[in-house]
């Protein structure tokens, strides 16, 4: 009574590429959703438009989206993606607490004075900070 018994090498080979094309389809439906929602051009209704065609006749929909708006889809994530490398950036400088030259010099002063650097590690970082 194994309920796979009966399949043989084609069924499922085809239940494989169906698979896959569901995967590409929920793919393909995430990208517009994100790209339509990541749009600030569009007011709401438009956005409500666009998700209520693709629930109604999401293939046809989805052709006609990618055709109308394919073009801005990438221009759109360059965008997201360089609005995020910078935030990321701006929080690692942030968190780094790094200052002037002038407070890392008084930093590996304060080193050299407590014996934790030696003449010349001291005078190499100066160089390196300075140069």
């Amino acid at each position: 009574m194994l309920p796979f018994a009966d399949v043989d090498f084609g069924e499922a080979l085809l239940l494989a590429l169906q698979i896959f094309f569901f995967v590409i389809w929920i793919w393909i439906l995430i990208t517009i959703l994100t790209d339509l929602f990541r749009d600030h051009e569009t007011s709401g209704w438009g956005k409500a438009a666009w998700v209520l065609f693709l629930v109604v006749i999401p293939f046809l929909t989805a052709l006609i989206y990618l055709i109308a708006r394919g073009s801005g889809m990438r221009e759109r994530t360059i965008q997201a993606q360089a609005e995020a490398k910078q935030h990321f950036d701006s929080y690692v400088r942030e968190q780094a607490h790094t200052g002037s030259p002038a407070d890392e010099l008084h930093k590996l002063n304060d080193l050299k004075e407590k014996g934790a650097l030696s003449n010349e590690e001291f005078e190499r970082a100066k160089a390196k900070l300075l140069g």
